[in-house]
């Protein structure tokens, strides 16, 4: 019988995991630390071992094999990395019995999953599970994707009661954390958020890498949150840390490890020449980086380029979570030519073939000179550009040209 908590906020991935556990052995679900997936996970578990609590951890070390037995399937093997001989113990499991629906794997961190030794290789396949978005909030799981419906050209609607800029700014600085975004207040808000932060930087990443500084891994990661949605040279963020390139590697791959930053790559055509090749970083929250650098929504309303910054990195958190959602399984990215003379904020591919393009802008009243190189790239692409969007800060869509239109970001969740 699954474990189902009497108040439950159902989240994009719980139609995968449904599907997944029906038909496989054992899933991973993956994900920055507090996402919620230990809650989302039990809802699809009969039994459940915490291996973050010693007791329980103690007997696993002792015995995963035995351990596993003891349990009712299917087994939550919450936070697997604190015990990581329980990978070989369910390897061992499924080898022996291949059923669907027997295990379901928790953690928020990424370490050993890449390692060639790793013993999930066709065992146990991984869902990565994002933060908590707006349209999940709402309770608006259900359905196709937000790409996926600007594709079929669907009518886009808009909430009643649309934010202004301002409501945009509160939005971003919420969090996708369900315990900031859902039961906080908004004064004891930024204080989990800046704890959230530490343990990161601290505890997280030491017991990841014992050799790293805090101190020059937090100023990387500032320099990180300045950056956040832009294409940063490495020097920029060497400098800002005080380190050398090799150590810049080293932290980044740790707080992708962590599942706090990501990297959106650069998208290629044929039809289009002199493309950078450098990748567009990102926190994976926009409230991360508040409360890295101790800003408030004020501190971003006086800021043209950190307003600008907040709002792409909280848009891309939204897109990013639903795509598991959609059959198309859409890729993004992101377009810019050598020197910056055209830029396009966001691409996602569907399919190898269509492609909605975004822009984000911080303008209530935008014109068609904002999607001018939406229009151009729809140009040059021809038949592959499904359909381009302006994504703005004011109440009201409207068509700008042939496939582009003109969106509130609230059409995100609409």
């Amino acid at each position: 019988m699954r474990m189902e908590p009497s108040s439950y906020a159902r989240r994009f991935v719980d139609g995968s995991l449904e599907e997944l556990v029906s038909e496989l052995p054992a899933v991973m679900v993956t994900g920055p630390r507090a996402a919620g997936k230990t809650t989302t996970a039990a809802r699809h578990a009969a039994g459940v071992a915490r291996l973050d609590r010693p007791a329980e951890a103690l007997v696993f070390r002792a015995d995963p094999d035995a351990a596993l037995r003891q349990y009712e399937e299917p087994i939550l093997l919450d936070e697997w990395q604190e015990v990581p001989s329980v990978l070989g113990a369910v390897k061992r499991a499924v080898d022996d019995d291949a059923r669907p629906g027997r295990f379901i794997l928790t953690g928020s961190v990424r370490a050993n999953l890449e390692a060639a030794t790793w013993p999930g290789t066709g065992r146990i396949v991984r869902v990565r599970m994002e933060g908590m978005t707006v349209r999940e909030r709402k309770g608006e799981v259900r359905g196709a994707s937000f790409v996926e419906r600007t594709t079929a050209a669907e009518n886009l609607s808009v909430p009643g009661s649309p934010p202004d800029l301002e409501g945009y700014v509160d939005l971003a600085l919420v969090s996708g954390f369900p315990e900031p975004a859902l039961r906080l207040s908004s004064a004891a808000r930024p204080s989990w958020l800046r704890g959230y932060v530490e343990q990161i930087l601290t505890r997280d990443a030491i017991e990841l890498d014992p050799g790293r500084d805090p101190g020059r891994l937090r100023r990387y990661f500032e320099a990180y949150a300045l950056n956040t949605s832009g294409i940063v040279s490495d020097a920029t963020l060497l400098r800002a840390a005080g380190i050398d390139r090799r150590t810049a590697l080293a932290y980044e791959r740790l707080l992708t490890d962590l599942f706090v930053v990501d990297q959106v790559p650069a998208w290629a055509s044929n039809r289009l020449r002199r493309l950078s090749r450098g990748s567009k970083r990102y926190l994976v929250d926009p409230a991360l980086g508040a409360a890295a650098l101790a800003l408030d929504a004020s501190a971003f309303m006086r800021d043209g380029d950190l307003l600008g910054r907040l709002l792409e990195t909280f848009v891309v958190a939204q897109l990013r979570a639903e795509l598991p959602l959609g059959s198309g399984q859409p890729r993004l990215y992101h377009l810019r030519e050598e020197h910056g003379r055209r830029e396009v904020d966001l691409i996602a591919e569907l399919g190898g073939r269509d492609i909605v393009a975004f822009e984000i802008k911080a303008d209530a009243a935008p014109d068609a000179r904002a999607a001018r190189h939406l229009a151009w790239l729809r140009d040059r692409i021809g038949d592959r550009f499904a359909r381009g969007v302006l994504f703005h800060t004011g109440p009201l869509p409207f068509e700008v040209s042939d496939r582009i239109v003109a969106l509130p970001i609230c059409a995100l969740w609409a």
